[in-house]
């Protein structure tokens, strides 16, 4: 039974909440299926602007405001780049799924380049 949170559940998700097992099939390709990456980053980098943007209320150039915001801002990005995988792992292990899910497209990816290799090498 392949079922999809509702607007509250999907809320409370993002947030850090579990949801119930039978949502297990969504979970996991919200966490590894295609576009994983661009929702992982929105949901952490979008949230963020409106807060940083009150440094634009500085009484100053508007270069300032935008250099404060990037101070904080450019770090956000790389060490939420940097965390992905392990935010993850963390998610599917929340869910009681296995964490070894999170990194499937890689396996799938080098399974299929292994296979190549080896027809191309006369190893098949």
């Amino acid at each position: 039974m392949n079922q999809t949170p509702d607007p509250v559940q999907r809320i409370r998700y993002i947030y850090g909440a579990t949801l119930p097992p039978s949502m297990a099939d969504w979970v996991i390709e919200d966490l590894t299926g295609r576009g994983a990456a661009a929702r992982y980053l929105a949901r952490f980098l979008v949230p963020i602007l409106p807060v940083l943007a009150l440094f634009l209320l500085v009484p100053a150039p508007l270069w300032v405001g935008l250099s404060m915001m990037a101070l904080l801002y450019l770090p956000l990005i790389y060490f939420a780049v940097a965390l992905m995988y392990v935010y993850r792992r963390h998610r599917l292990t929340q869910h009681g799924l296995d964490p070894d899910l999170a990194d499937i497209a890689e396996r799938r990816r080098a399974e299929v380049e292994r296979a190549a290799y080896e027809l191309r090498h006369g190893r098949a």
